[in-house]
């Protein structure tokens, strides 16, 4: 009886001493990309695997995000005037003072993104889902004017994710 319990336990501390060789998983993010105030101008990223890249202030005039993954990217103080970022994944980053003057964010996802102090002069929101993102309320009054349209990814009307009455 006394023999099992003491094989069990010596199994258990071999184990704890000589732990198994453990292969390494692929990395879910792609190696860090940074384009910190670079000067990007009408450049295409639509599509692409952007997730964490670094665009703090940066010249993005007339560049395309549309349908990229930009989930977790930072765009810090930004010029993205007239930028294309339809149907972008741009959720869990930072777009705090960008200026979004005239950018398509036409279905586009910004699910707990940090938007304050942003521009969103002339901007098409339709079907933008702003959900938990973190807008000024005068950014949020601003947007309610010319809010429409059903997010085609997330199901949520553009309405509802800013929170207009």
């Amino acid at each position: 009886m006394f023999f099992p319990q003491l094989a069990a336990f010596l199994l258990a501390l071999m184990l704890l001493c000589y732990p198994l060789p453990v292969k390494a998983q692929a990395a879910k993010y792609p190696p860090h990309l940074s384009y910190s105030g670079a000067q990007l101008t009408a450049r295409d990223f639509s599509g692409q695997n952007l997730q964490t890249a670094e665009f703090a202030t940066a010249n993005l005039v007339l560049t395309n995000f549309a349908d990229a993954d930009l989930r977790g990217a930072v765009f810090s103080s930004s010029n993205m005037t007239k930028a294309n970022l339809h149907g972008a994944d741009m959720s869990y980053g930072m777009a705090d003072k960008v200026d979004f003057t005239g950018a398509d964010l036409s279905e586009a996802v910004f699910v707990e993104t940090i938007m304050l102090r942003s521009i969103f002069d002339e901007t098409d929101i339709t079907g933008a889902d702003f959900s938990y993102a973190m807008l000024d309320g005068t950014q949020v009054k601003e947007l309610c004017d010319q809010a429409s349209g059903i997010n085609p990814k997330t199901g949520v009307a553009t309405r509802d994710s800013l929170g207009c009455r």
